[in-house]
């Protein structure tokens, strides 16, 4: 008996089995590979008034061979709007086949409308760049309601209608207040009282009543034909001036040291010896010798006036 086998060809086992390698690779590869998408988790729609915070979280599955565009990420910021984006907090993990990116914007409001008003939180778009090419996710608006603080029409009940006037401020008493400034000006009138009578009273009152200038005052109203008794009188108070002026009594014999005590005096040395010859006469002498000199006496009373005062 004869028997008849099947001869197996070598080259086409190899090909089914190169096919089947590759449909089990295509497989494992569809299975393992993570696609770019985006889920997101929006807050509710409605019931924020002015300064409340919305969030919002996004999701986004990043597969390997792919890296975010940093500038594509909003930013806070845009001043003046009615929704404000405030901040951007962001975290990453790693996972199978790429990384898990999310990302939470918290908005503010800033708009009080006069009735309700839906906003609209803005869409955005994700960049990526990498193979096998660059790709991007658009993360759609979402709309959020915004109601008024108050209603617009208000009931007309006392309070809750129009602006109400202000209240008027609390009085305070001022009593002590008033007492006490009284008392400080009272006491800077003292001050300056006595400021003004050491600096300017005293000053002038030591001026005014100098020794040869009160007798000046009497010398200076005198002439030649007055009457003797009153140049008597002139030349008594000038004794009387020079036993002021030296805190003792003067006598002829006694001017150099007068004149050494009272160095302004010095350039009148002559006149006062004068002076002394003319009170001798005209207490002892002949008065109608004296009365030749009256002139030449108001005139040395002048000067020693000067003198005395230090402009002389």
């Amino acid at each position: 008996m004869t028997y008849r086998t099947r001869s197996s060809d070598p080259a086409r086992h190899r090909l089914r089995r190169a096919v089947l390698a590759g449909v089990l690779a295509a497989w494992a590869c569809g299975a393992s590979a993570m696609q770019l998408e985006a889920t997101t988790s929006e807050p509710r729609a409605f019931g924020y008034q002015v300064g409340d915070m919305v969030s919002r979280t996004v999701t986004v599955e990043q597969p390997d061979g792919l890296l975010l565009d940093e500038t594509s990420v909003p930013r806070p910021g845009a001043r003046g709007k009615a929704l404000e984006l405030r901040s951007v907090e962001r975290s990453s993990s790693g996972q199978s086949g790429g990384r898990r990116l999310e990302f939470k914007l918290a908005y503010q409001v800033f708009l009080s409308p006069p009735e309700p008003r839906t906003l609209e939180m803005p869409s955005f778009t994700l960049r990526f760049k990498g193979e096998p090419r660059a790709q991007e996710l658009r993360i759609e608006s979402w709309p959020v309601t915004v109601a008024p603080l108050v209603p617009v029409d208000v009931s007309s009940r006392h309070g809750l209608g129009e602006l109400r006037p202000d209240a008027a401020p609390p009085l305070i008493d001022t009593r002590f207040g008033r007492y006490r400034l009284v008392a400080y000006g009272c006491v800077a009138l003292v001050l300056l009282a006595w400021l003004a009578h050491v600096y300017i009273g005293l000053p002038w009152w030591g001026r005014a009543h100098r020794p040869f200038t009160m007798a000046w005052r009497t010398l200076r109203g005198l002439t030649p034909a007055s009457p003797d008794a009153q140049w008597r009188e002139a030349y008594q108070r000038l004794h009387a001036a020079l036993n002021q002026s030296m805190g003792e009594v003067v006598f002829e014999q006694g001017i150099d040291r007068f004149v050494g005590a009272r160095p302004r005096f010095a350039h009148l040395r002559d006149d006062l010896a004068t002076f002394f010859a003319q009170s001798r006469n005209e207490f002892f002498g002949a008065g109608a010798a004296a009365k030749a000199d009256r002139n030449w006496l108001i005139e040395f009373c002048r000067r020693c006036r000067d003198a005395e005062r230090g402009s002389a």
